[in-house]
């Protein structure tokens, strides 16, 4: 990737943003642990320097001069990093390890500090550093008592150098991290671009690659992989739509246009252009059948018709619609069970749950086995509550029933089976149904009823049941 390319992304950005606060808060994290310790070091050199002094003091006010002189001479033979010096108040040296009175200055605490020349074991001198308390005594004498500083100064040194080096690492790596952290989300957002502009140029079946780390990334690439399952889905439905029109609609309208053709081209009585006219007008209400079952699928799938959605007695419906389809069972030599729960609400949309209810009945009836089949032909509605998961609605016939691998192909638009092609209908209730129960969020279920076929609207939104409600009021 090129750099340009790399400094200008936003993930670059907002990793040297984050590298920002993690060094402002490391940094001072670290001058903390630097200040502590240095004055911890500080304290520990005063606290001895001042023991010493205190020590030499006592051994003053106990044993006079000469036990102070003996007491310095003897701590100046061992005196580690600890210097020593006693005068008189000729500036004559009574004892201690400092040859002669340093230049010194003091600070605000009191506290002098100075350098002095110190020889190593190899014999060379080093000029150190030093601090020290002076105490005048009587008789004139004056006691320096001090340590060297030089060991504890180094250590700050190193201590910084290594704090500097650190905050160094912490913005190469960082930087490095950030670059690193860039350029594969850059790589990923590249497939997702580059995706998406080989599907604006015609290519609808790809997709984008999903590395199954399961991060924010993997759930956008799914989420957009499905969506792009859904609108090809879509696509494939309107193609499958306008070849489905051009064919099965054609011929409809062929026959309407001939049976007029020919009731024009010769004489008629009155009784035969009436006739015309009847299976004319019974022509173009199966048509205009067929654009009203496009027009509710076409709102349903784009959720057109959410606004509508109100709570909805579902037993009262599913109530209607078997009263309304009974006399038609009974023509057709079938029988209608009714298995409704009462009170049973739902929020949803009347008109299109009602239609639902209805192509099921409808589809049922025709395929239901009639005398003198097998058994005698039973269709059966079910309505019950499944409490806080919503409501399912069910219609079983015992007929010849949908073979497992047909199952999902019939719930498309004019799909038609072998065995009803000679039944009446467009192929598009069970497909308006699907379309239905998808509004709803829900799921539909086609099951072998043994025989025959059970239909299963499965809805998941909210429900509520009017007779729990009272029972436990």
């Amino acid at each position: 990737m090129p750099l340009d390319k790399l400094l200008s992304t936003t993930t670059f950005r907002l990793a040297l943003v984050y590298l920002a606060l993690f060094l402002a808060s490391a940094s001072a994290l670290l001058a903390y642990l630097y200040w502590n310790t240095a004055g911890f070091l500080a304290r520990q050199t005063e606290t001895t320097i001042l023991a010493e002094t205190s020590a030499l003091v006592s051994q003053y006010d106990e044993g006079g001069r000469a036990a102070l002189v003996h007491g310095v001479i003897t701590k100046a033979r061992d005196p580690r990093q600890n210097l020593y010096l006693l005068e008189d108040q000729n500036g004559e040296a009574l004892g201690g390890n400092l040859t002669s009175w340093p230049l010194m200055a003091s600070d605000t605490d009191g506290w002098l500090s100075f350098v002095y020349p110190r020889r190593t074991v190899e014999g060379e001198v080093e000029i150190h550093e030093a601090i020290a308390v002076m105490t005048r005594l009587p008789e004139g004498m004056s006691l320096l008592v001090g340590q060297d500083i030089e060991e504890r100064r180094q250590l700050e040194a190193q201590i910084t150098n290594a704090l500097g080096w650190a905050v160094g690492a912490m913005i190469v790596l960082g930087i490095l991290g950030g670059a690193i952290i860039s350029r594969n989300l850059v790589a990923r957002i590249d497939d997702i671009n580059r995706t998406a502009k080989d599907i604006m140029g015609g290519e609808l079946s790809r997709r984008i690659p999903v590395t199954g780390a399961g991060d924010e990334i993997d759930q956008l690439a799914e989420n957009l992989n499905d969506m792009l399952d859904q609108i090809e889905r879509l696509m494939l439905g309107m193609r499958q739509v306008t070849d489905n029109i051009a064919h099965d609609l054609r011929s409809p309208l062929n026959r309407l246009r001939n049976r007029l053709e020919v009731t024009l081209m010769k004489p008629a009585t009155q009784e035969e252009y009436a006739q015309a006219l009847e299976k004319s007008i019974h022509e173009a209400d199966e048509l205009l059948g067929t654009f009203n079952a496009l027009l509710l699928i076409a709102r349903a799938e784009a959720g057109a018709a959410r606004d509508g959605m109100d709570w909805v007695d579902l037993s009262a419906l599913a109530q209607d619609a078997a009263e309304l389809y009974e006399p038609v069972a009974e023509e057709a030599g079938l029988r209608l069970d009714l298995a409704i729960e009462p009170g049973i609400e739902y929020h949803g949309h009347r008109e299109l749950l009602a239609q639902a209810i209805a192509n099921l009945l409808d589809n049922a009836i025709k395929h239901a086995a009639h005398p003198g089949g097998i058994g005698e032909g039973v269709i059966r509605l079910a309505v019950r509550s499944r409490g806080a998961r919503g409501a399912e609605v069910s219609v079983s016939d015992n007929g010849p029933g949908i073979a497992p691998e047909d199952r999902e192909r019939v719930l498309g638009r004019f799909v038609r089976l072998e065995q009803s092609r000679n039944t009446p209908g467009s192929g598009l209730g069970l497909s308006l149904v699907s379309a239905v129960t998808r509004l709803h969020g829900g799921a539909l279920r086609l099951e072998d009823n043994e025989p025959g076929l059970r239909v299963v609207i499965g809805l998941a939104r909210r429900a509520r049941h009017q007779s729990h409600e009272a029972a436990a009021e």
